[in-house]
């Protein structure tokens, strides 16, 4: 019984552990930058687009197409910031880097 015991309060300690680390996640903040940062992306920890930011030169020179591609780029590169972050989290825990609710 007393193995049941100590396995339920690291089982407790764990799910403590991931709830302070997805709190964390939720707010971290990471940028993605394309176009030699004339685009900036911010997402948060969980993926999530925070805002974008577009340099006025960008605007000025009408070309839609290639801004479409600078936001797609800038994003994808927080985004890609962020998932590392979290597998990094979760290692550190000793859990497998794609885990229901979190960005794999």
């Amino acid at each position: 019984m007393r193995n049941m015991n100590e396995l339920m309060k690291k089982a407790q300690e764990l799910q403590r552990k991931m709830e302070e680390i997805n709190k964390e996640l939720e707010e971290i903040r990471i940028t993605g930058v394309a176009g030699g940062g004339v685009v900036k992306a911010v997402v948060s920890g969980k993926l999530e687009i925070v805002s974008i930011d577009i340099s006025e030169e960008v605007i000025v020179r009408d070309d839609k197409e290639m801004l479409e591609d600078m936001l797609v780029a800038a994003v994808k590169e927080a985004q890609g910031k962020a998932k590392k972050i979290s597998q990094e989290k979760l290692a550190a825990l000793g859990m497998p880097g794609s885990m229901p609710g979190f960005p794999n």
